[in-house]
């Protein structure tokens, strides 16, 4: 299958293969035939699947073909709507290279910066906008924008739309769209409260699974430390003073505790930065930037921050907390291993945290391996935990990955290596 097969025209097939691609991902596969007919989609799947192409093009391709847009009196016809700046940065620019030979043009408009570019570029006229919601509600109120020519509509990364508090601001949106449009609803999660959201923003839609354990590559070399909780600092530090040099992203649950490991990172002579919603927009793109560039080795990051984060190169993913929801440990492992690239995602357990770990090897299929060698073991012991150890392949060759645990036992191993 190519996007060829999809039915995709000559302007988009140009620009995708500008990018190298030449075929789809599983979502996009699904969705693109979808809707190219003009149907609405619920949509289940993580960032790093190829979702906002799966959305992207199909929209490029309707706003080319409609004979009625006029040059020069361009009106927003398409809305992507979507937590952070960094992800809003991210799908315009996924527009803009989709789009590169389509003649259209989009922008991009958030929070936290001046508005005056952003209303330059609006008073010019857009076809698409991406927005995050409260500047959109907020230039919707001054005037610079109207929703009453928008055609689709894209409600991205829903789950955490609602974790930070935009539902109400989501609402107020809706209201302003026009009744006769086709509308999107992507969501890494469906709990019940993002199925009941989904129900008020699409009609009869039309839905498409990406199921979790695709998402979990073999590519992804995979295990679990038992530590105790006041222990987790020292096993991160102990980790990244004598594994190999690479980029490094830490997941932590919360702001505060982001800010305090890496306080406790710098100490220990490790640079390390923060990138959470208490951190300024500007400030977030700063690190962002230097830790795309390689200027920062070690980020530390909520869950939400994450939304965004796109290295191509991610060597280590570390959850210093693990998740409570099973399908965010798979959001964030998918960070790593990514297209060809191999990678590592390393997991602290604790003892509150053991019913976590099941729910999510439940959700995988697999039992990850334990690194019972290491300076700092927990407290108390686990039945599930052997005996033996077992040294792993280094990620760079062998067969023996994290991943393809087929005897479902659990397995030991050491992740303590030398810097090249």
């Amino acid at each position: 299958m190519t996007f060829k097969d999809l039915g995709i025209i000559e302007p988009i097939l140009k620009a995708l293969q500008v990018k190298g691609y030449t075929h789809p991902t599983p979502i996009q596969e699904q969705s693109i035939p979808i809707l190219l007919d003009k149907k609405d989609l619920l949509g289940c799947a993580q960032t790093g699947t190829g979702k906002t192409a799966a959305f992207a093009i199909p929209i490029i391709q309707h706003l080319y073909l409609d004979s009625g847009r006029k040059p020069g009196n361009r009106k927003i016809r398409a809305l992507i709507i979507t937590p952070t700046r960094e992800l809003a940065i991210q799908i315009a620019d996924s527009f803009t290279d989709y789009g590169k030979f389509a003649g259209l043009k989009n922008t991009v408009i958030f929070g936290g910066v001046k508005q005056g570019s952003q209303t330059q570029e609006l008073r010019r006229g857009v076809d698409i906008l991406v927005a995050t919601p409260g500047r959109l509600l907020d230039l919707m109120d001054q005037g610079f924008i109207s929703l009453k020519d928008v055609e689709y509509f894209v409600l991205d990364e829903a789950d955490h739309m609602l974790d930070m508090g935009f539902i109400h601001d989501i609402r107020k949106v809706i209201t302003k769209l026009p009744t006769n449009r086709q509308s999107l609803f992507f969501s890494a999660t469906m709990p019940p409260d993002i199925v009941a959201l989904s129900r008020k923003i699409l009609g009869t839609p039309e839905k498409v699974t990406v199921r979790p354990e695709q998402a979990t590559a073999d590519r992804v070399d995979q295990a679990v430390y038992f530590v105790s909780k006041k222990n987790k600092p020292d096993l991160l530090i102990h980790l990244l003073k004598t594994q190999e040099e690479g980029s490094t992203l830490v997941f932590s649950r919360t702001k505060h505790g982001a800010d305090k490991i890496v306080k406790v990172l710098n100490k220990a002579g490790i640079h390390a930065a923060a990138i959470h919603g208490n951190k300024s927009q500007n400030a977030r793109q700063r690190v962002l930037t230097s830790f795309k560039n390689g200027e920062t080795n070690v980020l530390i990051a909520t869950d939400i921050a994450a939304r965004g984060i796109d290295v191509s190169e991610l060597s280590y993913v570390v959850n210093f907390n693990l998740p409570n929801i099973p399908e965010t440990y798979v959001h964030r492992i998918g960070r790593t291993g990514r297209a060809k690239a191999s990678g590592i995602a390393l997991s602290f357990c604790d003892q509150e945290e053991k019913a976590f770990l099941r729910d999510i090897q439940k959700l995988i299929g697999q039992t990850l391996p334990v690194v019972s060698d290491h300076p700092f073991p927990d407290d108390g012991k686990t039945a599930s935990e052997p005996n033996s150890n077992k040294q792993p392949q280094s990620r760079n060759g062998g067969n023996n990955r994290g991943g393809g645990n087929s005897n479902n036992n659990t397995r030991t191993r050491t992740y303590s290596r030398g810097r090249r």
